[in-house]
């Protein structure tokens, strides 16, 4: 009874605390103003369900004491939270942060920036029943900052019907809050979130996790909190994204934009992410040196996630179960670099002409982060997990992984595998070129994963990275989704749109279709139209953003469109098919 009294008085004193600061008086020269209340970084959000328990998360740019998660009735339990600090999070000259790029430049190079991140579990709990829950920080003056009420959930059971919104590639692109409001509005609350990668572009740069003065950062799209405008024919709309990690807990898998490269070797955040190392570079070069620091690192991403864990890989890679689901995330993805054949330009098919003498700012190609080849460690992890009983018995098999194993977007290519480097020198020794080929043979995922897949019986296997939708189904009846259009498509390479590859190179690099001999499966309710009115089996635009709900209560992939040059036109279902 004691208790119950207390906590009921702690409530108390906390809602009228944190009346008192709603706004602060700041008196200046004779005159009053009233300057905003302090706030929370982000909104909580959930992570790593349990069948009893889930994690709320949520940043701040201050310490704070009593940092709290109140929840239950009346919010009358507490728990408190663990509070650690980013360690790599900075902001730089091409940070859109508070009046940068509007009123003047505020940072010269890369400058750290605090922030830190709460997160406590919330225990006890009974699967299926949905419980409110609200965070409160106290600052070192004593303001204290609540966010609003939410609810959570532990783990759901199996047999338990659930929407997921599948996404990926959000990257402040420009139709991202469109896109995220437009789910909330169509099917509501959803029950988790799967994301294939590519959350932001530079993972080190704080305000693009958090306030990018543009409105598009990644967590205010993902809780209704964004303040992004499209302009079309002179009409603005501001979209704010949708109220959705709030409620729903989030599993994310790596993608290239994920990953940092050489530390501040670089005069910029946007060199230091192009500047990744392949490690066994890095370990002749910079022997007695942090290989982490040398070569590249996924620490941003590792931190602000709290994600399942695999004994072999940790974060990186894992696998989950989720009502009838199990869910299999793999670490896939390797650097980005120019399709351009342009000597001048460091590209995944050669080195800068200016470079040649100089390996250490050599790009070595589009190098692969993590081995997914035959007898990798991640691999054999890979086999070990899909024999396992979790997998074999789950309802629903699906693999998550970011880079495309079949897609008509140019990221496909060149094949999956780790570059051959090849140095042609003139008669003196000296380099005349250093150029990369990648045998399409050798592809990994084709060659080492999918057959592992399919011999696993794997129903449905989610990735993104070209920015589009496309669709396709192996002989065995595996469905393959790409649903990361979200604005800053590069196309499709299909009809007379051809990928930009080498020509009179010895490999075989693909110009149009899949590369690994897939059709694109027309969408089954409304597809788009190409120029010659025919139906096509893709979106890849600028102005129509997608996205896709998997129901588990049907066992149904659905996909929408929204058109954002019509912000009052309705969302269209165009595509489903159904997971057997």
């Amino acid at each position: 009874m004691l208790g119950a009294i207390a906590t009921k008085k702690l409530l108390i004193y906390v809602i009228l605390f944190s009346l008192c600061f709603t706004l602060v008086s700041v008196r200046s020269f004779g005159q009053t103003s009233m300057t905003p209340a302090p706030q929370l970084l982000t909104d909580p959000f959930l992570q790593l369900p349990t069948k009893n328990s889930v994690r709320v998360v949520w940043f701040t740019e201050f310490a704070g004491s009593k940092n709290t998660v109140m929840y239950g009735e009346d919010l009358q339990q507490t728990v408190y939270a663990s509070t650690t600090k980013l360690s790599r999070t900075r902001e730089d000259q091409n940070s859109r942060v508070g009046k940068q790029s509007q009123n003047g430049q505020v940072y010269q190079k890369p400058v750290k920036r605090d922030i830190w991140r709460h997160e406590a579990e919330v225990t006890g709990l009974n699967p299926g029943v949905r419980v409110d829950y609200r965070v409160m920080s106290v600052q070192e003056d004593g303001a204290s900052i609540s966010s609003d009420v939410f609810t959570l959930a532990s783990s759901p059971k199996p047999g338990t019907p659930l929407k997921i919104l599948l996404t990926s590639d959000h990257q402040l692109k420009p139709m991202t809050a469109a896109n995220l409001q437009k789910v909330v509005e169509t099917v509501g609350r959803v029950d988790a979130v799967w994301f294939a990668g590519d959350l932001v572009n530079i993972p080190d740069r704080a305000s693009e996790w958090f306030d990018d003065n543009r409105g598009g950062a990644f967590f205010p799209g993902l809780q209704g909190n964004a303040r992004y405008e499209m302009e079309h024919n002179g009409v603005k709309v501001t979209y704010n994204g949708g109220k959705i990690i709030q409620h729903a807990p989030m599993f994310t898998c790596i993608g290239n934009h994920e990953v940092m490269g050489r530390l501040a070797r670089r005069r910029s955040l946007d060199d230091e992410f192009n500047d990744t190392f392949p490690r066994i570079a890095a370990q002749k070069l910079y022997s007695g040196k942090s290989l982490i620091d040398n070569s590249f690192n996924t620490i941003t991403y590792e931190e602000i996630f709290s994600l399942p864990q695999s004994l072999e890989g940790g974060k990186k890679y894992y696998a989950v179960s989720f009502g009838d689901v199990r869910l299999v995330v793999l670490y896939i993805t390797n650097m980005w670099r120019s399709p351009r054949l342009d000597r001048q330009v460091q590209g995944r098919y050669q080195e800068a002409a200016k470079d040649l003498n100089n390996p250490e700012n050599w790009g070595y190609g589009q190098i692969i982060y993590e081995p997914i080849a035959k007898g990798s460690k991640q691999y054999n992890w890979l086999e070990k997990e899909l024999n396992s009983p979790e997998f074999q018995q789950a309802k629903y098999k699906v693999v998550m992984f970011h880079h495309p194993p079949h897609t008509l977007g140019d990221n496909i290519v060149p094949a999956y595998t780790e570059p051959l480097q090849m140095i042609e020198r003139d008669n003196a020794g000296n380099i005349k070129s250093v150029r990369y080929e990648y045998p399409k043979n050798a592809d990994y995922i084709i060659r080492d994963v999918i057959p592992l897949l399919e011999a696993a019986k794997t129903q449905f296997v989610f990735f993104g990275h070209s920015h589009l939708w496309n669709r396709f189904v192996s002989s065995s009846g595996m469905h393959f989704l790409e649903t990361s259009n979200v604005g800053n498509s590069y196309g499709a390479a299909w009809g007379e749109r051809k990928r930009e590859v080498p020509i009179g190179f010895p490999k075989d690099y693909t110009a149009i279709g899949d590369p690994n001999g897939l059709e694109p499966i027309l969408p089954t309710i409304s597809p788009l139209l190409g120029d010659d009115g025919k139906p096509i089996p893709y979106i890849a635009s600028n102005d129509i953003t997608v996205f896709s709900i998997f129901d588990t209560g049907t066992g149904t992939v659905s996909s929408y469109r929204f058109d954002t040059r019509k912000p009052d036109s309705e969302v269209i279902k165009f595509d489903e098919f159904k997971l057997f």
